[in-house]
């Protein structure tokens, strides 16, 4: 019940006029910014952050939390109108959406795709508001050991749970870390990797990084390949609403379902676009229609829209709890909260009231006027995608580098935007993943700092991330979910000879 009190409290600081106002702002932002094909919910918190500096905290993050929620809504219209994902989680859903758009069911297939992702959501959010007061209080016992084990635990994870090769995860993570080494040492006061520039003492400021790496770093990838919208146009009249809304309760396992992979992939650092795969798979498995998933059907948008936005939502509870992010917008998110001088973690709950509740009742009225602004302005955002990319482009580069001038007031910071925005452009050429060198350049010294602190109080002795069954237990599962590729690979090995023998054993007529 103390949470439900706190969550009202939470609803007085966000009906403040200005508050609400931010959230609309917020709101469309991001719809925006998911609408365009390059950008994204983390690359537009990431460009916009610094529009936020002059405010509170807590308005700041309602403003840019609904720029998130707005991008998750936004990723889908162009998906279903055009076959463009206007964002990685929204690739699931032109399987079915555009084939819906092109036998003129596209409204009925944006009222689907809307309405599940409030679904999925709003189940989230639930979920945040009862378990995150208990995560934050189980994690006030947590020593530097412990904290060191739940950063280990999340750049593993990354290695373990996420896609594409591994190797190329930690080639990427070890980036991340020699740029979070650079400045000065908070233990010794020594200067690291400088090589006399004062300019580096500060070090690699993540936002300069973020901005390069995803804005300019996408804009380049799309100015190389060209895009040329096409696609169909929808009308969302409440007619069909009305009647999409009646055909959804027919689908109330597949969203439970997906809601329940989303939460698990969002708390954990898989994210939202292996969940929206995963969960499009699982119902085309279990559906009774599976076999004509790809031709139209709504379920084939439900399942992946309900589960793309419960893993986004979801994201942020490990990152308010534990401060460790769930996901590449959490990341930056987890940045925003350090520049504006709060520390994410348990102690957020207890000294931050305000600001958490605030957030979590956000997401509440956030998705609801996410849901109405989407509904009612799907002809408005559509028809941005006819505006020439040449034009749209240049204005993006120019809002990136106003928000790298402005974090320092310093040009080298614009020159080093434009330095990570090529790094971004090799990085994704190479198919290499960006999401582990921000984590690294965010968590990398606080991992460095609890990993000294917990080497000082042990004096240098390793058996301290075993001392007690909490840290032992998470220490563990770490190196499991790092050795997990290897293990993965060696199980499938030890597998594929018995089923030569089994062949043989059992021969076909």
């Amino acid at each position: 019940m103390d949470e439900l009190g706190a969550l009202f409290h939470g609803f007085a600081v966000v009906l403040s006029p200005l508050n609400l106002g931010l959230m609309i702002v917020g709101i469309v932002l991001g719809v925006l910014i998911g609408v365009l094909p390059g950008l994204g919910g983390a690359n537009g918190v990431a460009i916009l952050l610094p529009l936020t500096f002059s405010m509170s905290p807590t308005s700041a993050i309602i403003m840019l939390s609904c720029i998130y929620w707005g991008a998750l809504f936004g990723g889908a219209i162009t998906s279903i109108l055009f076959n463009i994902p206007g964002e990685p989680w929204s690739v699931a859903t032109t399987f079915d959406g555009y084939p819906m758009a092109q036998n003129g069911q596209a409204g009925k297939a944006l009222a689907a795709a809307f309405t599940s992702s409030f679904v999925g959501a709003f189940i989230a959010v639930v979920m945040i508001t009862f378990l995150a007061p208990l995560v934050a209080k189980f994690a006030l016992k947590f020593g530097p050991p412990e904290f060191f084990a739940v950063y280990l635990l999340t750049f593993c994870s990354f290695v373990g749970m996420g896609k594409g090769s591994p190797f190329k995860i930690l080639a990427s993570m070890a980036i991340g870390f020699a740029l979070a080494a650079v400045g000065m040492d908070t233990v010794t006061g020594q200067l690291r990797l400088t090589f006399g520039i004062p300019d580096l003492m500060r070090g690699f400021d993540f936002l300069i990084a973020v901005i390069g790496l995803f804005g300019i770093g996408e804009i380049l990838l799309s100015m190389e390949e060209g895009l040329k919208f096409s696609g169909k146009t929808a009308k969302l009249n409440p007619r069909v609403v009305l009647e999409t809304w009646k055909e959804l309760p027919r689908y109330w396992v597949t969203s439970l379902r997906s809601a329940a992979v989303g939460i698990w992939m969002g708390v954990t650092p898989g994210g939202a676009t292996p969940a929206s795969f995963m969960s499009y798979g699982l119902a085309k498995k279990m559906s009774r229609d599976g076999a004509k998933f790809g031709t139209g059907q709504v379920e084939g948008v439900v399942a992946p829209e309900t589960a793309a936005h419960a893993a986004g939502t979801s994201a942020l509870l490990p990152m308010l709890a534990l401060g460790i992010p769930g996901s590449p917008t959490a990341a930056v998110l987890l940045g925003g909260l350090l520049i504006w001088g709060l520390q994410p973690g348990p102690l957020l709950f207890v000294e931050q009231k305000d600001f958490v509740w605030g957030l979590i009742a956000s997401m509440y009225l956030g998705n609801i006027a996410g849901l109405l602004i989407v509904l009612t302005t799907v002809p408005l955002f559509a028809a941005i995608l006819r505006v020439p990319f040449s034009i749209i482009a240049p204005v993006i580069i120019v809002i990136c580098a106003i928000g790298a001038y402005t974090v320092h007031t310093a040009m080298l910071d614009v020159w080093l935007m434009l330095g990570f925005g090529v790094i971004g452009y090799v990085f994704k050429k190479l198919d290499y993943p960006l999401a582990p060198l921000v984590l690294a350049l965010v968590l990398g010294d606080k991992a460095e700092d609890s990993f000294r602190q917990a080497m000082l109080v042990s004096q240098g002795d390793l058996a301290i991330m075993w001392s007690n069954l909490l840290v032992g237990s998470i220490t563990g599962l770490a190196l499991l979910l790092l050795l997990w590729p290897l293990l993965s690979r060696a199980w499938a090995g030890v597998r594929r000879p018995k089923r030569i023998e089994l062949n043989r054993e059992q021969p076909v007529d």
